[in-house]
């Protein structure tokens, strides 16, 4: 199994800020967000447009991120046509593949641990359908978080 562990965020109907999303489900051991949950348990993070100081060559921009206090992700869509983006958590050697609702509420995160150097390559499995069954497994083991 390539994909390891899995994070559902929605944008709650009651949140004032149009770029918070809220996990709703997990599986709850992938340390790098678990150790953003604040004193109640919970985790939230904000996805939306790249602040312009996250630099990056004229190649490799992006125009979405996700952040809390710093840069998490940059988020790359390489086919607009599709839900699926990529990006990596900064600071590891992680991939993030990511299932990104139409209207952006929902953000379903994948971590394939090790593989930021492939995360092209996995990105182009996942609008493939090959990870199709992983991601239903990792689904199936997320708990509610709220």
């Amino acid at each position: 199994m390539i994909l390891t562990d899995y994070y559902e965020f929605v944008h709650l109907p009651d949140c004032a800020s149009p770029t918070r999303r809220d996990c709703t489900a997990s599986t709850q051991n992938y340390n790098e967000f678990e150790v953003l949950r604040n004193k109640h348990g919970e985790l939230f993070i904000h996805f939306g447009f790249a602040p312009p100081h996250f630099g990056g060559d004229v190649q490799r921009k992006t125009d979405k991120a996700i952040t809390k206090g710093k840069n998490i992700s940059r988020v790359y869509v390489p086919d607009i046509t599709l839900p699926f983006a990529y990006g990596d958590f900064k600071g590891t050697t992680d991939a993030l593949l990511m299932v990104i609702a139409p209207d952006e509420s929902e953000l379903e995160i994948f971590v394939a641990r090790g593989q930021k150097s492939h995360r092209l390559n996995l990105w182009q499995m996942l609008s493939g359908g090959e990870f199709d069954a992983e991601m239903a497994a990792l689904r199936a083991r997320a708990v509610p978080n709220r």
